[in-house]
């Protein structure tokens, strides 16, 4: 707040404050030097660190799978609710409810509002009438948009030939990653065993089923492949089975993961759909190669060869071809990998990036609303 005078409000709608201090943290806290704001979701960890940069917060129950139409409705209502009590200049939403639902509450307020489309997601990406209903309604929320922001090309062209986003649209390098909190870190010495990573929640559209069964084919190489994440009860026997049988390391959910990314020799990321991957740019930020899956979200995040390698998704068979190709190369050459992947996301995904981006989207707003 600058002198005696109030700023003016922002709101900013997620589905979830974890995400919120993992990958925006910085965005709130540069928004918080010039602005009143505002976080509207749900707690699910972290808020000490918004309530610290300087933010309001007001909690709401969310269900990112839910599809009760009543409960659905209510979230509309408290979104239109808090919109109108707080009387922001400008709202930012993140992830699809918060796109949606935030994008209607704006849009029949006459609020102005810039929408991050994080990634497609499983409800769009599944295909069937759940598509078409989440197509629709995303057509709806982001009508009135003054600026749609998307992580990847081929979500951007997806949304225009679909008519989804006829607006003033930008693709930004995901959210970007804080290359001081990923800092680099020397290559580790030795490779017995190479220490393979998969970080992320262990689901299957991350890959999960095709990682196991490669992991299994993989025993016996000189190589160890650990999971670190959060895993549900679907999961969690075939996991334990997996351990104990010795194909795998499982470290569960780790809340400093740049010393899991330090310990590891390469990153893999079996993933089906993304907008931008944060664990292949916090990886590559640490100085370590990349083995993704070929898809957009993924491909943008290392060059092929360079600072790391791709391979088909939902495929155990290729993903064993790509660890075989990663532990044959020499000590040096994966440590070079490495160096490669950190100077691209020096060039290409500095967080400043995207907080220049969305400054600039807000000034231009503001300059609109005070002709």
């Amino acid at each position: 707040m600058r002198g005696n005078s109030v700023p003016n409000k922002i709101l900013v709608i997620s589905n979830s404050t974890s995400g919120l201090v993992s990958f925006r943290l910085e965005l709130i806290e540069a928004l918080c030097r010039e602005y009143d704001v505002t976080v509207l979701s749900n707690d699910s960890g972290g808020l000490d660190k918004l309530t610290e940069a300087g933010c309001r917060f007001i909690p709401t129950d969310f269900d990112r799978h839910g599809t009760n139409p009543i409960k659905e409705l209510s979230l509309i209502n408290k979104y239109k609710k808090c919109i109108k009590q707080l009387a922001p200049k400008i709202v930012l939403t993140y992830t699809i409810k918060p796109n949606v639902y935030g994008g209607i509450s704006c849009a029949s307020l006459g609020v102005p509002y810039i929408v991050n489309v994080t990634g497609l997601g499983d409800s769009i990406e599944n295909k069937g009438i759940i598509s078409k209903i989440s197509l629709m309604l995303y057509k709806h929320g982001l009508r009135k948009a003054d600026m749609v922001f998307f992580q990847n090309r081929t979500n951007r062209d997806f949304f225009v030939k679909k008519g989804i986003c006829s607006g003033e649209h930008d693709v930004i390098p995901g959210s970007g990653v804080n290359l001081t909190k990923h800092c680099f870190e020397e290559y580790p010495e030795g490779d017995s065993p190479i220490v393979i990573s998969v970080v992320g929640r262990v689901i299957k559209d991350k890959g999960i089923d095709e990682v196991l069964a490669a992991a299994e084919r993989l025993k016996g190489k000189n190589v160890l492949i650990r999971l670190i994440g959060g895993c549900g009860d679907e999961y969690l026997e075939k996991l334990e089975s997996a351990q104990a049988k010795g194909y795998i390391e499982y470290v569960g959910l780790q809340s400093e993961i740049h010393e899991w990314y330090k310990k590891s020799h390469a990153v893999l990321h079996a993933s089906y759909h993304e907008g931008m991957s944060n664990v292949l740019l916090e990886a590559s930020a640490c100085g370590r190669p990349v083995l993704a899956s070929n898809i957009p979200g993924c491909i943008e995040a290392f060059d092929e060869g360079v600072s790391g390698f791709g391979f088909e998704p939902k495929s155990a068979d290729a993903i064993v071809a790509a660890v075989n190709r990663f532990i044959d190369l020499p000590h040096e050459k994966k440590a070079e990998m490495g160096r490669m992947a950190r100077k691209k996301v020096e060039a290409e995904f500095d967080r400043g990036i995207v907080i220049n981006k969305y400054f600039s989207a807000i000034k231009k707003i503001e300059a609109r609303l005070s002709k």
